[in-house]
């Protein structure tokens, strides 16, 4: 449906893509994947037909419709937030205006070219939905997170995020031959993001799309597309195969470039010691022929492996936090009721919920930014407490550089590893010295991120931590927390994330506070009644003072938890030796086929039957069991996947 051929783009000095051959096929849902700048914003816009190539051709089939999700920009005004979302189906509206007018002349008078053109669109309307359309509306708002109390609200009352989910429910609802969405999931809590999954997995045409989330990725697309040095590498499967298919790539591209380059200097050595020998020209010349020949490889940049570990938090007593009793609001908003909350020593609690449910509000209760106005906040033995806010940029000195800022809140022994720690958060060669004035909104909340690394501190209070970080630096985020010895309480729209870390999920809706042991996975089991009756005694009410359980249940429900994570660890300890036999296994076989290829190669067993047919049965015999073994290797990698176990 889309082609890309010999195409060039650049900008100034700068190529982005150089001389790309690529094709897009009708159901195709593919993640564009690449540092930041290589390309994938530009990539997009030239699908989109906003941007030229310089070269080359963007060939689009007949009939191809596109639709755009920018990552910002997009402002809705002058309509309430239904009426501006149903404009997106304009044509569907302009049949139907149509329809209404032929019904309303057939009425007075029938004609057979009206009736022949009511047919037609009646059937062209039905077809597309006509006659859903309401109900349509309403499944898109409902689950990119609208209440229906918005939809009659004007647009202008929406934030920045709230209107890039207006800009996508439009597009959702025109259902373009072709999406490309650019960071859609920027602005979706986690509720619309599990919706959107579902929706965009679900899609019946093309998708296109750039995500810093990677358990959004796994689930939504089954191809990714490297953008990397102005070319376009293809990768079958979602993000997580990619990783392993890009390594196993890159290695054998380096092996291949060290026999290229040792060919290279070989061929180089001899034109260099026979150049002036009249004897050797002729020999010369066809060195220097090959030479040029050689289309010299080039390596993807090697992925740095940033080690971050934070400060050895100080001792703590078993309570680290609690709320008893709390209601909190603003005005004559009701946020919270009657919440009870403890986090104890070591715990890792994900807070979640719909945007403006209060995990925000909840988060500063306990980072006692904000008194209760009922209940009480309590702090632990010897807390020692870091809080990250949303808004933690401000707190940042303009007048200072990157670098004059983090090394200045640094630890003494830390100060050595500040460098690494700014280029795992994107800050790179001369950004460091960028004025903290100067730095964007997102390039704030980075330096603040990574300064808050530095502290000591036994308990964590992180509200968003992932925004604005694109996946390496998630991963070294989320590498570094998994080290952390302390309690963490977090906020966090990105699954894989959550599911990484929490050992318990409490959700924030309706004013009240609802915990469930386990990670985000564990908890939607829970709460969509998928669990045994294991899920449904992990479940712990949280929400007055009178549902608070005795402290022999609270005893008796710790061990029996204790008893399923043990069982759970088991079962993971054995699928990872299963998993290193299988790996094993394939590398045997993949060996043994090489072996008896090269073996079948032999020009004699060309007329010798006798001897090549029972080579043809092994390699058929191994060939199956290799692809069995791969099979068995895909199950066991998406099992320990889907619980966090690689």
């Amino acid at each position: 449906m889309l082609q890309l051929k010999d195409v060039v783009k650049q900008f100034a000095d700068q190529v982005i893509l150089r001389h790309v051959d690529w094709h897009v096929r009708p159901t195709d849902r593919i993640g564009l994947c690449g540092e930041n700048g290589a390309g994938k914003t530009t990539l997009l816009r030239l699908l989109a037909r906003l941007s030229e190539v310089d070269a080359g051709t963007v060939q689009i089939a007949r009939g191809t419709t596109i639709g755009y999700l920018p990552q910002e920009g997009l402002d809705h005004c002058g309509k309430d937030l239904f009426t501006e979302v149903r404009s997106a189906l304009a044509e569907l509206l302009s049949v139907e205006a149509e329809l209404q007018v032929l019904e309303e002349k057939i009425s007075r008078e029938t004609e057979q070219a009206d009736l022949d053109r009511y047919s037609e669109l009646q059937e062209f309307f039905r077809q597309r939905g006509g006659y859903t359309i309401e109900a349509e509306i309403g499944r898109v708002l409902k689950g990119l997170g609208f209440a229906e109390e918005d939809w009659q609200k004007p647009c202008e009352n929406f934030s920045g995020g709230w209107q890039m989910r207006i800009a996508l429910a439009k597009l959702l609802l025109q259902k373009p031959n072709l999406l490309l969405l650019d960071e859609p999931t920027n602005h979706l809590d986690l509720p619309a993001r599990d919706w959107l999954e579902g929706y965009l997995a679900a899609y019946p045409h093309a998708v296109i799309m750039v995500s810093h989330d990677r358990f959004f990725l796994d689930q939504v697309v089954t191809r990714i597309v490297e953008v990397w040095h102005g070319k376009l590498t293809d990768y079958p499967g979602n993000y997580s195969r990619y990783l392993t298919a890009r390594d196993e790539r890159v290695t054998s591209l380096r092996e291949t470039k060290r026999r290229q380059d040792e060919e290279v200097a070989r061929l180089e050595s001899f034109i260099n010691k026979f150049r002036y020998n009249a004897n050797k020209a002729a020999l010369v010349q066809s060195r220097v022929k090959q030479l040029a020949k050689i289309e010299r490889i080039e390596l993807p940049p090697e992925r740095k492996k940033i080690g971050l570990s934070f400060p050895p938090p100080p001792k703590s007593g078993r309570m680290s936090v609690s709320l008893a009793g709390v209601s909190h609001g603003y005005g004559d908003l009701s946020v919270l009721e009657g919440v009870e909350l403890a986090v104890e020593r070591g715990e890792r609690v994900a807070l979640v919920g719909a945007n403006g449910a209060g995990k925000s509000t909840m988060m500063r209760l306990l980072a006692g930014v904000e008194t209760p106005l009922k209940g009480e906040r309590e702090e632990g033995h010897n807390l020692d407490m870091a809080y990250f806010a949303q808004d933690q940029a401000r707190t940042l000195d303009s007048s200072l550089t990157v670098l004059e800022q983090i090394t200045r809140a640094a630890p003494f022994d830390m100060v050595p590893k500040v460098r690494n720690l700014l280029g795992a958060f994107l800050f790179h060669g001369d950004d460091v010295h960028k004025k903290v004035a100067v730095l964007s909104g997102g390039e704030r909340n980075r330096l603040a991120l990574a300064i808050l690394l530095l502290k000591p501190a036994n308990l964590l209070l992180l509200d968003e931590p992932t925004n604005h970080l694109d996946l390496a630096s998630k991963e070294v985020l989320l590498q570094a927390l998994k080290g952390y010895q302390g309690t963490l309480v977090f906020v966090s729209h990105d699954r894989y994330f959550v599911d990484a870390l929490a050992s318990r999920v409490v959700e924030v809706a309706g004013h009240r506070a609802t915990s469930y042991l386990g990670n985000y996975g564990e908890f939607l089991r829970a709460k969509g009644g998928e669990g045994d009756a294991s899920h449904s005694a992990l479940r712990v009410e949280q929400t007055n003072s009178k549902q608070i359980s005795s402290p022999e249940q609270d005893k008796a429900s710790r061990v029996v938890s204790h008893a399923e994570r043990k069982a759970v660890r088991r079962e993971e300890q054995k699928r990872q030796k299963q998993l290193v036999e299988v790996e094993k296994r394939i590398e045997a076989l993949e060996q043994e086929l090489s072996e008896l290829t090269i073996e079948m190669q032999d020009p004699s067993l060309a007329i010798d039957h006798a001897c090549l047919g029972p080579l043809i049965d092994k390699h058929t015999e191994l060939q199956s069991e290799l692809d069995d073994c791969l099979q068995r290797w895909e199950v066991l990698q998406e099992l320990l996947a889907a619980n966090g176990a690689l």
